[in-house]
């Protein structure tokens, strides 16, 4: 009995994993608001599907992948982008103008 527990918690882990890092890859879109190419990092407000005029929250900073080219991208940018999270650290691992 012990042992089936034990496989059903592992079980249960490993699709909770599965499921987050497939969620994390989705791509998502939003505007750029704003861009520090010295400390890698990006702002971005999302854009929110659905309702015309509805309030789509504040922008979250993101540190950019290393290799992910900011040169081309300035504050007010559509982009699409996709995040991956790790150790509560929130990385781009794709941006780019649509």
């Amino acid at each position: 009995m012990k042992i089936a527990k034990v496989i059903l918690a592992a079980g249960t882990a490993a699709l909770t994993i599965i499921g987050s890092a497939t969620l994390a890859q989705e791509a998502l879109t939003g505007t750029l608001t704003k861009v520090d190419r010295i400390n890698r990092t990006v702002a971005i407000q999302p854009s929110q599907s659905g309702t015309t005029g509805a309030n789509t929250g504040a922008a979250e900073e993101f540190k950019a992948q290393d290799g992910l080219s900011l040169e081309t991208l300035h504050a007010g940018d559509k982009v699409t982008f996709s995040v991956t999270e790790t150790g509560g650290i929130k990385t781009i691992t794709k941006l780019q103008k649509p």
